[in-house]
């Protein structure tokens, strides 16, 4: 077996990490924790990303919708609208931002691409350094897994680290996470 195309992928992986900001990961947790409520957006494979968070939120007892789903209440003062953009725009993105931002709420965007229009519309950014479908091609190219693939694991993993983050900060134990975990499985 080949190993060597999975041992180019996580050490891919470990570069993003290498040069991530971890206080902006902080500073992201801190705005979770104090947050009224978080509605979640994505789009793509971004979306299945941060829709795994949003339930890791839940399971922590933090309020928290994904925009889109019919239970999704109204965003204001108090709320925070976080949004994962790798490429730095979408069209999707932008629109949503402003409807939250005209509704008092607070906007964080996650993004490789923080020279974007979306993370330049929000009032805290976190940058997540790695290849999406922005710069994928010619010289641009960092990754050996295709388009945005990269971004979308690190997402994963990044957010794995925000929740034992924030279940620190908020004092959760696993069984508490556990006995929210739905039992029509």
């Amino acid at each position: 077996m080949n190993n060597t195309l999975y041992q180019t992928a996580l050490a891919e992986l470990g570069a993003v990490f290498d040069r991530l900001d971890d206080a902006k990961v902080d500073e992201a947790v801190d705005a979770i924790a104090t947050a009224k409520s978080t509605v979640v957006f994505g789009g793509g494979r971004e979306r299945l990303q941060i829709m795994g968070f949003a339930m890791r939120l839940y399971h922590m007892g933090v309020p928290v919708a994904v925009e889109g789903d019919m239970t999704t209440p109204p965003v204001g003062p108090g709320d925070l609208f976080l949004v994962t953009v790798g490429p730095g725009e979408i069209s999707t993105a932008l629109a949503l931002i402003g409807v939250a931002k005209a509704a008092g709420a607070r906007v964080l965007v996650i993004t490789a691409q923080p020279q974007g229009r979306a993370p330049k519309l929000a009032d805290q950014i976190l940058h997540l350094p790695a290849q999406t479908m922005a710069d994928d091609q010619g010289a641009a190219r960092s990754s050996v897994l295709p388009m945005g693939s990269l971004y979308e694991g690190a997402l994963f993993v990044l957010f794995e680290i925000m929740v034992l983050k924030l279940a620190k900060r908020l004092d959760i134990t696993p069984d508490a996470m556990r006995a929210r975990h739905t039992n029509l499985e």
